[in-house]
């Protein structure tokens, strides 16, 4: 009986054993999927000092990783799609963030996404226009400003703001140093392409990140 009771605890502990083992090698081939960052965010919270937010997106691009990561270029004044798409000049741009300028005038933030080519970031400024009415709340003010955006924007105005591009650290910060360029901010490696948000740096933000003013006339062309 006792010789009985010992031999089963031996071949629990072998089948135990070969139990362990199998898991392992199933969790080595099989190993369980990281997920990817859903929290992030790219440009200045409200309310924060522009001169905060340029060191911390300056701080952001130093990294020893050379796998690509997401990032974002804000420009010190609107640019045309064709100078945008010169500015970055290599880097892979995938959305360009638009804002026609009107003097104390508000108008909405419009984003394109894009594949990386030339000819889709130079068409981003008309897919805008089409973009433009439906960005725009109920009112004769706001209808009126939806009308004189999209005649701008089909004019091929200059109205990008920021681009969302993705490179390695270096392109990102050699980006960085390029005229036209304001801030560049780069997310971490592990962020995944469209689960996090996107604030734009505006040219006319000066000290602090505010409401802009929106007691203007609105311009009849």
């Amino acid at each position: 009986m006792r010789s009985r009771g010992v031999s089963g605890v031996l071949v629990g502990v072998v089948v135990a054993a070969l139990v362990i083992g199998a898991l392992a090698v199933i969790g080595h081939l099989n190993p369980v999927r990281q997920l990817g960052v859903s929290t992030d965010r790219l440009g200045p919270d409200s309310g924060e000092p522009v001169a905060d937010y340029l060191a911390r997106a300056e701080a952001s691009l130093r990294s020893d990783t050379t796998e690509p990561r997401w990032g974002s270029v804000s420009f010190d004044r609107e640019l045309t799609a064709e100078q945008a798409y010169a500015v970055a000049d290599g880097v892979r741009i995938s959305q360009v963030l638009l804002r026609v300028p009107l003097d104390r005038v508000q108008t909405p933030i419009l984003t394109v996404g894009v594949p990386g080519s030339e000819r889709s970031v130079l068409n981003s400024t008309a897919h805008a226009a089409g973009l433009a009415a439906a960005a725009f709340g109920a009112g004769d003010r706001q209808a009126r400003i939806a009308a004189v955006s999209q005649r701008r924007l089909l004019d091929g105005c200059a109205c990008v703001v920021t681009v969302v591009v993705r490179g390695t650290s270096s392109e990102l910060t050699e980006l960085a140093g390029r005229p036209d360029v304001r801030a560049v901010q780069a997310l971490p490696p592990d962020a995944v392409s469209g689960k996090f948000a996107v604030e734009p740096l505006l040219p006319e933000y000066g000290d602090v990140v505010e409401p802009l003013p929106d007691d203007g006339p609105v311009p009849t062309e």
